[in-house]
């Protein structure tokens, strides 16, 4: 293997390779030296790409959380443009539920690296957290939460845990998928088990709009 650099798709090779070890082994099983053995380099032609583990590390999850912001950003800006009704805005809020549930499925690499984040893999690195995860939650709650209000729809909702039980669910039925009477696991690339958990997510959703419609305090 050589120790020099090459050419620029190196970055994006070390990349790739470095986030698909990160989803399956998390950050504190997966080594600089595995990452450059999966591209065929070695590690000083790494940190020349990307530096050291953890900047490798960040990289990725800048990468990953760059991708689901777009599109969570997409979701919300057909959210804002829904009709002002209060059915036509039940509609799009499960259309944005549909719509990030479609992007973990499609990236499950994206959520098996954040499921990795709550399991604590690389606690030191907590910017992740405070730049990335943090303001998305809060700018997505509060969208919803503005949505909401202009139709005076579920004023007592904590919109907020709303927002995080969608991606909890999100992910792990990503990941996990469900398992059946027999013990076998049924993944989302079953579509009748994706179709259930699909419908099963947007009752969810349904149903704390509806209890939240009588007001109460709001938290978020």
């Amino acid at each position: 293997m050589s120790a020099q650099p090459d050419d620029g798709s190196s970055r994006e090779r070390i990349l790739a390779a470095a986030t698909r070890l990160f989803a399956e082994r998390g950050y504190d099983a997966t080594s600089t030296r595995a990452i450059a053995e999966a591209v065929g380099l070695n590690i000083a032609t790494v940190a020349y790409h990307v530096g050291g583990k953890a900047e490798l590390y960040l990289a990725v999850m800048r990468r990953a959380h760059l991708a689901q912001r777009e599109v969570v950003a997409a979701a919300l800006e057909q959210l804002h443009t829904c009709g002002a009704s209060e059915t036509e805005t039940r509609a799009a809020l499960l259309g944005f539920v549909d719509a990030y549930l479609t992007f973990c499925m499609n990236r499950p690499e994206v959520p098996a690296l954040w499921m990795r984040r709550w399991l604590s893999e690389g606690a030191d690195l907590a910017e992740i957290e405070s730049e990335f995860a943090g303001p998305l939650i809060t700018e997505v709650a509060a969208s919803v939460r503005e949505v909401l209000d202009r139709v005076g729809l579920g004023s007592g909702v904590d919109v907020e845990m709303l927002v995080f039980t969608i991606v909890w669910t999100a992910h792990s039925f990503g990941q996990a998928g469900i398992i059946d009477p027999t013990g076998r696991r049924l993944g989302p690339r079953d579509l009748a088990v994706l179709d259930r958990f699909r419908r099963h997510l947007h009752d969810i959703v349904t149903s704390v709009l509806d209890r939240g419609a009588g007001g109460g305090e709001r938290i978020r």
